[in-house]
């Protein structure tokens, strides 16, 4: 089982982030960073694999495949996420740690185009995916549609991600998020599957990776032993 945290950037969840006004209201409704954050120490207390997905794009834009319209040319407008930039870097409360892994190569809305995070779920024997983070209705439903067609257990938490606009985010968690996954909040995930007698809980299956030439290598900062 694997914990997916999309995009625990300061752009989206630190004072000073161009995303933070618009999403800070949900982000307190659901106090969704102390949730997470204490849901990942937990999952690592179970032996889970963590995994972090952030995104970020060229300081001119040559790495954005979809300049014309929609959310990624937003991205661009607003000089959203910039390589090496403190918007881009990890909020503080979500930074990565020894044993977690990183995806690399982030640049649309779903998690696993054109990265490695196929990879890093095969080689550690994942069939199960359970996601977190930024935003509702965007980058986490396009990285749960894909992970469903991919023919993972998937799992989203409600109360562990957060949206701009509140209307979209209710459209996602009450109405398409249970076409495409398990559907709960941080409390039931726990009390259903990380308590000491709840593991392991899930089907055996395992993932093979993509045989698609990969734009990059698994990332990440060390390795421990974990529980699939």
């Amino acid at each position: 089982m694997a914990l997916l945290a999309i995009e625990f950037q300061n752009e989206f969840a630190t004072e000073g982030g161009k995303l933070y006004p618009a999403c800070r209201g949900l982000m307190e409704e659901t106090d969704m960073l102390r949730k997470t954050s204490e849901l990942f120490e937990l999952a690592r207390h179970h032996g889970c694999h963590l995994v972090h997905c952030p995104i970020s794009f060229a300081e001119d834009n040559s790495d954005n495949f979809q300049l014309g319209f929609g959310m990624l040319k937003s991205c661009a407008d607003m000089d959203l996420c910039k390589s090496d930039s403190w918007q881009a870097e990890f909020c503080e409360e979500m930074t990565p740690r020894p044993g977690d892994a990183v995806v690399r190569n982030k640049r649309g809305l779903c998690s696993f185009t054109n990265t490695d995070l196929e990879d890093i779920l095969a080689e550690r024997g994942c069939d199960t995916l359970v996601l977190t983070g930024f935003l509702t209705s965007c980058c986490v439903e396009s990285s749960m549609r894909t992970a469903y067609e991919k023919g993972l257990n998937v799992i989203t938490l409600t109360d562990c991600t957060a949206d701009m606009d509140r209307n979209a985010y209710l459209a996602a968690t009450t109405g398409t998020f249970k076409l495409f996954s398990n559907v709960m909040t941080k409390d039931e995930f726990v009390s259903k599957y990380l308590r000491e007698e709840a593991l392991p809980a899930f089907p055996q299956q395992t993932i093979q990776p993509s045989p698609e030439p990969r734009q990059s290598e698994a990332g990440t900062i060390a390795e421990t032993p974990a529980a699939h």
